[in-house]
C-alpha cells in the first residue's frame, strides 16, 4: 500500500502514528472499575449496567476498564489508590482522578452519581467545539 515511501520513512511514520494514538488514548476519560472474583455487587453491576454501559453516552465519554483490585496496578494507573471495597468506580481524565463511586448502590443511584462525576470533566464531558 505504501510502496512508494522508503522503508526508513515508512517505519518513522508508523512509529509516529503509534505514539500519537497512545497519547490520545491516554488523554481520554475512563471509568476504572476495581473489582474482584466472587464480588456479588460487581456481578450485579455487570448484569444491570455493564451489559449496556459501552452503548450509552456515558460509556462513549468514559469507557469502562475493569481492574482486579488484588492485582498490581497497570503502569498507566499507578497514580490511583485502589481502596478496599469492590466495586469501586474511579473516573479519570488525562492521568488525574476526577472522582469515585464506592460500592454499587443500584442502577438508578449509579447513573445519578456517575452523572455528577462526568459533569466535573472539562466541558462536562462534551467534546469542545
Amino acid at each position: 500500500m505504501f510502496e512508494f515511501i522508503s522503508s526508513p520513512l515508512r517505519a518513522f511514520l508508523i512509529a509516529s502514528l503509534l505514539v500519537i494514538s497512545s497519547i490520545s488514548a491516554s488523554n481520554s476519560a475512563e471509568l476504572i472499575m476495581f473489582e474482584e472474583d466472587g464480588c456479588p455487587w460487581c456481578e450485579r453491576w455487570r448484569e444491570e449496567v455493564g451489559v449496556i454501559y459501552n452503548k450509552t453516552a456515558e460509556g462513549k465519554i468514559a469507557p469502562v476498564r475493569e481492574v482486579d483490585i488484588l492485582d498490581p496496578l497497570p503502569d498507566d494507573l499507578k497514580f490511583l489508590v485502589k481502596g478496599k471495597y469492590t466495586p469501586t468506580f474511579v473516573l479519570i481524565d488525562k492521568g488525574k482522578e476526577i472522582g469515585r463511586i464506592r460500592g454499587y448502590p443500584g442502577e438508578s443511584f449509579f447513573w445519578g452519581l456517575l452523572a455528577v462525576l462526568i459533569e466535573k470533566l472539562p466541558n462536562g464531558g462534551k467534546p469542545s467545539s
